[in-house]
Parts: structure tokens; C-alpha cells; sequence
């Protein structure tokens, strides 16, 4: 049954029943009691696209997804659902595959759609492609850092801070020597960290020793590949992974190599997944707020949303900061942050 049988059945105007669905303080109580009867019974469900035409909004939002089977990915997007879902929101997740041509059309079939906003993670487009989108009063949120987009607000971690620190530890617990497998994604946090990382050395007076430094796929296999790689031209006393994907590989390496983490060789990691405190031996690890982020983004957004004059006002950019999981993998003694 539709809008028009409704009202035929009532013995009113498609308005006037609109007006029940929409607004229905404005309907004499009798006539509304009428229409909703008829509505219950006939268990009528409401095109709720077509209400949201007649408003303005679809109660409907975007999220881009780089890589769907990533579980930090899906960390950050409970967060960004759990606000839509307070909010009375739909979701529509799109994983882009790391592709950028598959991240515009997914934009592209988004706003045909009409959501009344975007949020972006880790997005691989230029900034030309998302301002067209923003001028047309669509808003759009960015989550994790891409330094060629600006303009725009958007949530993000100090990944060189957080790796500063964990060489910091390195150096403290007296490694001399020491590696980083480097992922290229997230590309920008992994340059960040990779700068966080050279400058930290060179603070110290320690050699920057380029054999020991390798880039490798973000995944436990390309962790593998390289801390092989990095172990046969003489192993360093530490390896700093930029993920934790990456770290598990390292000492599957280490070990298949016939090695002991971290008697050999200290392991450390980026991200604190799942896993990390149930491996053997437990990975020391930089802990990122991932379901925060979600969390921040998806706030930024519907502030977007909910007051459009905020599009035109300047970006806000919300920067949050890592914690130190010290786990035994890293050779610390005492492990005083380890978490069973």
C-alpha cells in the first residue's frame, strides 16, 4: 500500500497524510488518529528516501573504507556508526580497495543517493576532487592524515610522536642498534613515522644505518619478507615496525631465523590490534585511539550537517595522541605497561 491508497482509504489528501508522517502536531487529533489507525493496520512502512527529499535529508551518511578486511579500518567505523546510529542515521560503508578510482565513484554513486554527508578515511584523492563535492553542500569529514587535501575538517593521530617515543624507549633500554619496517599504508603516517624515527637517532649520536631500514607491504607476510631481509645483512638490536601486522611477521622471521624475541632482537610494533597482547612473546606495541577517531569524525560531521553554516567557517583539525603499551617483546625488564 502507498501514500495515495492511504489517503483514499482515510478520505483525505496525500498532504494531509503527510503531514501525519512528518508533522503530525499539525493534524486535528481525530483526523490523525484516523490515518495512523489505517496505517498500523495496514502495517504501511514509509519511503523514508522520498521523506528525506521532502526535508531536505536522507538520514543517510557516507563512509569511505580503504580496505574493508583491515581490522583498524573497522575499528574507526564502529566508532563513526555508533554516533550515526544516536543520531537516527543509516550508514553506507564503501570499501574503495586502496583505489582511488574506485573511491570517486563510490563518491560519485554516494551523492546520487543524496546522504547528507561524507567521511573520508585515509583518502587517497587530491583535494580538487572532494571541494567540488563540499561547494555543492554536501560536507565532507577526513580521517587520518593526507597532507596534499586541505580546507577540510578532519581527525588525526601524531603517529610521529607516537614512534618517537617508542625509539626513545629503544635507545633507553640500551638497544645501539636499531631497524623499522616501514609500510606504505597509511603512506603519510608511515612518512611521518619513518621521519620520527631518523631524527630521534639523530638526536642520540646513533649512526642512521640505511640496511637497516626497509620499506615492505603493511601485512604480517611483508613484515616477514623484510625483517628476513634486515636480519641477513647482520641483525640490529631492535626492529620498530609501523604496524602490528608488520611486527608479527618480524618475529616469525626472527624466530624462523633461529633467533629469540627480544633476546636477539627486540620487537616493537604500531597500533595495539587484537592480537598484540596474545602473541608469545606479547608485542610491545603504540597504542592509536582508532575507535576515538570514529568517534571525533563522525561528530565533526553531523556538526556539518546540522548547522550548514558551518561548512563556510574555518576547518577544524582535531589531533589525538598515542599511549606506549611496553610488553615484553621490547626487552624491557620490568614491562611496567604490559596489559594481559
Amino acid at each position: 500500500m502507498n501514500i495515495k491508497q492511504i489517503a483514499k482509504a482515510a478520505g483525505v489528501s496525500v498532504a494531509t497524510v503527510s503531514r501525519v508522517l512528518n508533522h503530525p502536531e499539525n493534524v486535528a487529533p481525530k483526523t490523525r488518529e484516523k490515518i495512523q489507525k489505517i496505517i498500523e493496520d495496514k502495517e504501511y512502512k514509509p519511503n523514508w528516501f522520498a521523506q528525506g527529499l521532502n526535508f531536505n535529508r536522507t538520514k543517510t551518511i557516507g563512509l569511505i573504507i580503504p580496505y574493508i578486511l583491515n581490522s583498524t579500518y573497522m575499528e574507526i567505523a564502529k566508532g563513526v556508526e555508533d554516533v550515526a546510529l544516536q543520531k537516527g542515521y543509516t550508514t553506507f560503508m564503501c570499501n574503495v580497495e586502496k583505489n582511488n578510482r574506485i573511491e570517486s565513484e563510490y563518491i560519485e554513486q554516494l551523492l546520487t543517493r543524496k546522504v547528507d554527508g561524507i567521511i573520508l578515511m585515509f583518502s587517497f584523492l587530491q583535494e580538487e576532487n572532494l571541494k567540488a563535492v563540499q561547494e555543492d553542500g554536501v560536507p565532507i569529514v577526513l580521517i587520518g592524515e593526507n597532507k596534499d587535501i586541505k580546507g577540510f575538517n578532519s581527525v588525526r593521530v601524531d603517529c610521529k610522536a607516537g614512534a618517537e617515543g617508542m625509539i626513545r624507549n629503544f635507545i633507553e633500554y640500551g638497544h645501539k642498534t636499531i631497524g623499522i619496517l616501514y609500510g606504505s599504508d597509511p603512506e603519510q603516517e608511515s612518512r611521518d613515522m619513518l621521519e620520527g624515527y631518523r631524527e630521534v637517532l639523530e638526536e642520540n649520536g646513533i649512526a642512521i644505518e640505511e640496511k637497516y631500514i626497509k620499506a615492505v607491504d603493511n601485512t604480517i607476510e611483508g613484515g616477514y619478507l623484510g625483517a628476513k631481509k634486515m636480519v641477513a645483512d647482520g641483525p640490529p638490536q631492535a626492529i620498530f615496525a609501523t604496524s602490528d601486522d608488520i611486527a608479527y611477521g618480524a618475529m616469525d622471521a626472527i624466530k624462523d631465523l633461529g633467533m629469540k624475541v627480544p633476546d636477539d632482537v627486540a620487537v616493537a610494533g604500531f597500533g595495539n590490534a587484537r592480537m598484540s597482547n596474545l602473541v608469545e612473546p606479547k608485542l610491545t606495541t603504540v597504542e592509536l585511539p582508532f575507535h576515538k577517531m570514529g568517534i571525533y569524525g563522525a561528530r565533526l560531521l553531523f556538526d556539518l550537517i546540522e548547522d550548514e553554516d558551518k561548512i563556510n567557517e574555518k576547518p577544524r583539525q582535531i589531533t589525538l595522541q598515542t599511549k606506549q603499551r611496553i610488553r615484553k617483546s621490547c626487552g624491557h625488564k620490568e614491562r611496567i605497561g604490559e596489559m594481559f
